[in-house]
């Protein structure tokens, strides 16, 4: 095909600025704009026309579009926000890709508040003078989890890099080898504490630690112990660890701390509901840990943050550090947090009001009483386009937290009969909002266990406009 004339025949920008139905868009939008929506419209039909499997008479049937309607559809997408809600059906909790834990109703509201007019972050209004931004949380950090001290900062990582930094720097850190994890994004504990200036000296092997390895290397060197629990996975069968008091009584006569990264952190006990029992932060600060560690948007179901715990003479020095203000939170992030620790003083609030509490507290019985409701409803409207099943399954916690926890569930399987599972899948994520499940055994599943109110008829109408479009 000789695409020459056809490339040829496409117009320039200004020349489409001076149509007549166009010329208008420029007093509604900025000029920038029309003109970038138009340049996209012209190198999107232009890449049309070279593309390989290209007919001639494709292109002949392919006219340019330069209607004003597509102009401002155009504009509209780049005035959309990009970060928006999607529809999690996949089942996984904490999915870090989604956004992890959504906030509860109270702190949207609380931090709608906040937002919205000025604050007193940083201002004490009994006393008419400035404030500390940490004041705010820490009567309810201590209240809930018995330490002295509490500081605030934008995710876990930062919290145990600040520690790192501002109480072993230049010196020695002992940790076993089997706690040398990776987290997210290739993000590893070796580089957290080499970046801090940490010296990482490790100990046992990778599924054997005793307390006499510790023992065997402490000396007027070693600054810290740093335990750090293994959230994101598990070794199983021939292995041995030191307790976390265990570390404290070695530490304690050296004036070593002892300091204890949790990962995920939960302010309750998860074997309640049936989940791996996971060591509570209380826990940690009961067995005298001298500075605990956790991300507040995992087991805890607030906003992305991270959390330090432990004696007010460390972490008054964390807080003195110069890298402090370069971590600390803003007023968003400690209204959402402040909120969420409120609803942590009764337990069962809690899991009534905490989404990823409720989340991993749902019964699989719950579960499947939702998912006939939503089957229903899908084949009322759509069994001719879409065969539908309830079948039993599994859901995960994710975001590195109870790695290997399955949670019983009931799941909504559906066999698209109009199209491809593929195609159906990609027209769900392209929903608005955008649904995300999952494909097994050629079939798409959904999971009503990360389903909020009011978000199934969301997913009804994505489907309905899919087979009805």
């Amino acid at each position: 095909m000789d695409r020459t004339k056809y490339l040829r025949n496409i117009p320039k920008v200004d020349e489409v600025l001076e149509n007549k139905e166009v010329k208008p868009l420029l007093s509604r939008y900025p000029r920038w704009l029309v003109v970038d929506a138009i340049q996209n419209i012209l190198e999107t039909y232009r890449l049309k026309i070279l593309s390989s499997d290209t007919s001639a008479s494709a292109a002949e049937n392919t006219p340019l579009d330069l209607s004003t309607a597509l102009i401002e559809e155009r504009i509209a997408s780049y005035l959309k926000p990009h970060l928006r809600k999607v529809i999690n059906a996949t089942g996984v909790i904490l999915h870090t890709n989604l956004g992890r834990s959504p906030l509860s109703r109270d702190a949207l509201s609380n931090l709608r508040e906040v937002a919205s007019s000025y604050s007193n972050l940083e201002f004490d209004t009994l006393r008419g003078e400035r404030g500390n931004r940490h004041d705010h949380l820490i009567p309810l950090l201590t209240k809930l989890t018995g330490a002295e001290y509490g500081l605030i900062v934008n995710n876990n990582a930062a919290a145990v890099f600040l520690a790192l930094h501002t109480l072993a720097s230049g010196r020695e850190v002992v940790i076993s080898r089997g706690e040398l994890i990776e987290i997210g994004g290739s993000f590893r504990i070796p580089d957290v504490m080499k970046a801090s200036g940490a010296k990482l000296v490790e100990v046992g092997t990778t599924n054997k630690t005793y307390l006499e390895d510790y023992q065997r290397v402490m000396s007027e060197h070693t600054a810290l112990i740093l335990k750090v629990h293994t959230s994101n996975y598990r070794i199983l069968g021939f292995t041995a660890e030191v307790t976390l008091s265990e570390l404290v009584a070695l530490g304690k006569p050296q004036n070593i701390p002892l300091m204890n990264d949790l990962g995920s952190g939960s302010f309750f006990d998860l074997s309640r509901y049936g989940l791996t029992k996971e060591p509570t932060v209380r826990d940690a600060i009961q067995s005298g840990a001298d500075v605990v560690t956790f991300s507040g948007d995992k087991l805890l179901g607030g906003p992305q943050a991270g959390i330090i715990l432990g004696r007010k003479d460390l972490l008054t020095a964390m807080e003195k550090n110069p890298l402090m203000r370069a971590l600390r939170v803003d007023k968003l992030t400690l209204s959402a947090l402040e909120s969420t620790l409120i609803a942590c003083l009764d337990e069962n609030r809690a899991r009534d009001a905490i989404p990823t509490l409720r989340m991993l507290s749902l019964q699989a019985e719950e579960i499947e009483k939702m998912a006939f409701s939503l089957a229903d409803l899908i084949r009322k409207d759509l069994s001719s386009f879409l065969q539908i099943e309830v079948k039993r399954s599994s859901s995960q916690v994710g975001g590195g937290a109870l790695p290997l926890e399955d949670l019983p569930t009931w799941v909504v399987a559906i066999t698209p009969l109009t199209m491809s599972v593929n195609q159906l899948e990609q027209k769900m994520r392209e929903s608005d909002p955008p649904v995300i499940a999952r494909i097994s055994n050629d079939q798409i599943l959904i999971d009503p266990r990360t389903l909020d109110e009011g978000e199934v008829n969301l997913v009804l109408d994505g489907l309905r406009n899919i087979c009805h479009g």
